[in-house]
């Protein structure tokens, strides 16, 4: 998401003059100019480096330097371009002020409970941020305790966490700064909403865990970096620490740290019992991870190694007494519930509470003294209801193809809440009556939308080596199919996440002009558990993009869409996905829309969090990993002469989870080698991240851009884009 500049707004009404507009729309095609853009011509240096013998040219390393001038320059040249093109696309605040209206509607987190209040999220609809209240009941009057949009003038600054002391007292939460990964974390008094004098800073990929006591809390953080550029200096050895109130942060308790482990990460958290701290240990981004405990009622007791060997993932979920139960997919690729007993560790006294099933268990939660467990069935969600020693009492009633979260609660309450959305639904907040098994809408919003005008339909489609692979397609009722439709496919395939249905304004707006929105499940995600992830990493990783072509084929073969209609988008391993696919089938795909990629497959392990990627990419120091990496990099297979599909990069200059270097890199390489007409730009957003956190303006502001980057280059009609302004009123009811 870019910042807007003013003098567009003049030029965008002018030009929109020009636009038949929503007054008797005619079939034909808006008029553009055609002449090709002249890019900026980077400097290019004389780097090559050696793997294993083999050298490879790295022209555009210069770009990695993020405080360069020179890049600055770059950055802003480039910009222009971008942003010039952009006003000359009529449709562009049409698109915008749509995406405005739909945008501008209620919504809700789902609640939570502690220290006998609720507590809870919510969005008037157009807020930067959305501000977290907290309430005596359900239906008590909401006071504001957090509003993160008053801490600056454009929306910057974001939560990224907020815990709740036992006794509801006090409230530790996060705020991260224009989208970068970096936390502070702050401690407000609940009742006067004042913040006490803590400041924990340094802080990255960490929750807060409140010891019973309502004390202090355990939280991990790196040590402050040395190196001048926080945004792209490497991430080494986490460490553990337990904070005291009103004390500052050079008092901490160091918990646990391990010098000889430099990617070791600490993720903590105290049992609901409060007796035990429980440690889970993490490598990288791979789901495999140890679990270690500390007793937190004896006096210096040590931390026990309990599950030391990095052989599966176990998701602690809870205990009773000295037995803890974890989630896992040790023998079971789709996930079992097990439980074991500290006194008696050793693997044979393993004892298996709910086996693995047809479906990918995804989590579980203790409600009610029962277990809730979520799982996907082809990528969507069902949810079961089981006792304590496994026996099954009922599922819970889901409206259809969609995705439910949350279902957390405490061992004792009667009550949990959760979500549910759709492709066409937002999301609804559920009250769960655990007991009678009755679920009753808490928070439904309305949007100016009818969802029934819109029809979603799974399909199994077969990639390049047989695999049957799932794809969503949403879509208005009265879609033709006659290969002419408007096309977007959506896809991601990696570290073991799974993309199920959702619900977002910007793609409804894509559907009113009569678009087809399509996600394709592929391998290397999580849709199917571990079988399915390891089927796209490491020396597999091609299969994820062979699904992904496949797909494509599949939506032209039949009648969706045609190559000069079909565009593709994804975001961060999903924008390596875009990367690799134009870079092999260029022929395929009209439009491509890469965000915030990894694109450059030798040097991701650099930067900040980068050298956690290797548990799915591999690494480009191992010499039979290079030769993976180095055949589907996207920055080194830009060919020269190939005539590449329209093509809009977009990242930010605060994004250090991949840094920008990634984009500017592939953005100057595609430049020069594009033989076409086709544009090729790059969209630098500032004071904006990798995606957590961005203010809905720079949402709106994006998603405006993308859609009109599309409407040119997919040449559609006037009439298609007319639609989105000129419905009746009547037929956008919405939800009640």
């Amino acid at each position: 998401m870019f910042s807007w500049r003013s003098s567009s707004r003049t030029l965008s009404i002018l030009l929109a003059l020009t636009f038949v507009g929503c007054s008797g729309p005619s079939q034909s095609t808006p008029h553009y100019p055609s002449n090709r853009i002249v890019y900026p011509h980077p400097r290019k240096v004389d780097q090559v480096d050696d793997y294993s013998g083999t050298k490879v040219q790295d022209p555009y390393r210069w770009m990695e330097n993020l405080d360069s001038p020179e890049l600055k320059q770059w950055i802003d040249d480039e910009n222009k371009i971008t942003f010039d093109y952009l006003r000359q696309i009529p449709a562009r605040d049409r698109i915008k002020d749509r995406l405005t209206k739909i945008w501008n509607y209620e919504r809700y987190g789902i609640p939570f409970k502690e220290g006998g209040r609720y507590f809870i999220s919510k969005n008037d609809g157009l807020q930067n941020q959305s501000v977290v209240y907290t309430m005596p009941a359900l239906d008590g009057q909401m006071s504001v305790l957090i509003d993160p949009n008053k801490l600056t003038a454009d929306g910057t600054m974001a939560l990224q966490g907020v815990e709740v002391s036992e006794d509801g007292r006090y409230v530790a939460y996060g705020l991260s700064e224009a989208g970068s990964d970096w936390q502070s974390y702050r401690v407000r008094d609940v009742q006067t909403g004042q913040d006490a004098p803590d400041v924990l800073k340094w802080i990255k990929f960490s929750n807060a865990s409140w010891t019973k006591d309502s004390r202090g809390f355990f939280y991990s953080r790196y040590d402050e970096p040395k190196d001048q550029n926080m945004l792209s200096s490497i991430n080494y050895f986490q460490k553990l620490y337990y904070h005291r109130l009103d004390t500052p942060q050079s008092q901490d308790e160091l918990v646990y740290k391990r010098d000889d482990q430099k990617e070791w990460g600490f993720g903590a958290g105290v049992s609901e019992d409060g007796h035990f701290l429980i440690i889970s240990i993490s490598k990288g981004t791979e789901r495999k991870n140890r679990v270690y405990y500390k007793d937190l009622q004896a006096k210096d007791a040590k931390v026990v190694e309990l599950l030391d060997d990095f052989d599966a993932e176990y998701d602690f979920v809870g205990n009773d007494g000295t037995t803890f139960w974890f989630k896992t997919d040790n023998n079971a690729p789709r996930g079992r519930l097990i439980a074991i007993d500290t006194n008696k560790p050793q693997r044979q006294n393993w004892k298996e509470i709910i086996p693995q099933g047809k479906e990918s268990m995804l989590g579980v939660t203790v409600v009610d003294d029962k277990f809730i467990v979520s799982y996907l069935k082809d990528a969507y969600s069902r949810v079961r209801v089981y006792k304590l020693d496994g026996g099954f009492i009922r599922d819970v009633d889901l409206p259809g193809i969609g995705t439910a979260g949350g279902f957390g609660g405490k061992r004792r309450d009667k009550e949990t809440f959760y979500s549910y959305a759709s492709f066409a639904t937002p999301a609804t907040i559920y009250r769960y009556d655990i007991e009678t098994g009755k679920s009753t809408v808490f928070k439904k919003p309305k949007v100016d939308i009818n969802p029934d005008d819109y029809v979603t339909r799974q399909v199994f489609y077969t990639s390049k080596d047989g695999t049957q692979i799932p794809m969503f397609i949403t879509h208005r009722k009265d879609l033709k199919l006659n290969g002419q439709n408007p096309t977007y496919l959506y896809g991601y395939g990696g570290f073991n996440i799974p993309i199920t249905p959702s619900f977002s304004p910007s793609n409804l707006v894509w559907m009113e002009m009569g678009g087809v929105y399509a996600v394709a499940n592929l391998r290397g995600g999580g849709e199917y558990g571990k079988e399915w992830h390891d089927a796209g990493r490491l020396h597999k990783k091609q299969n994820v993009f062979d699904d992904f072509i496949a797909a494509g084929e599949w939506l032209v073969t039949n009648n969706y869409t045609s190559k000069q209609k079909l565009a593709i988008g994804g975001a961060s391993n999903g924008g390596l996905l875009i990367g690799a696919t134009i870079t092999q089938r260029p022929d395929l795909f009209a439009a491509a829309l890469p965000a915030v990629g990894v694109m450059d497959m030798l040097r991701f392990h650099k930067f900040t969090i980068g050298w956690g990627w290797t548990s799915d990419y591999g690494s480009p120091d191992n010499p039979d990993d290079f030769k993976v990496l180095r055949a589907y990099s996207p920055l080194h297979n830009v060919k020269p002469g190939t005539n590449y599909p329209a093509t809009l990069i977009t990242t930010g200059d605060h994004d250090d989870r991949v840094v920008p270097a990634h984009s500017f890199k592939f953005a100057a390489a595609m430049q020069e080698a594009d033989a076409g007409k086709n544009p090729v730009l790059i969209r630098i957003e500032t004071r904006a991240g990798h995606g957590a956190g961005k203010p809905t303006t720079k949402i709106i502001e994006e998603q405006a851009d993308r859609w009109a980057f599309l409407v040119r280059n997919l040449k559609m009609t006037d009439a298609q884009i007319a639609r989105i302004c000129a419905t009746p009123e009547s037929e956008h009811a919405g939800t009640n």
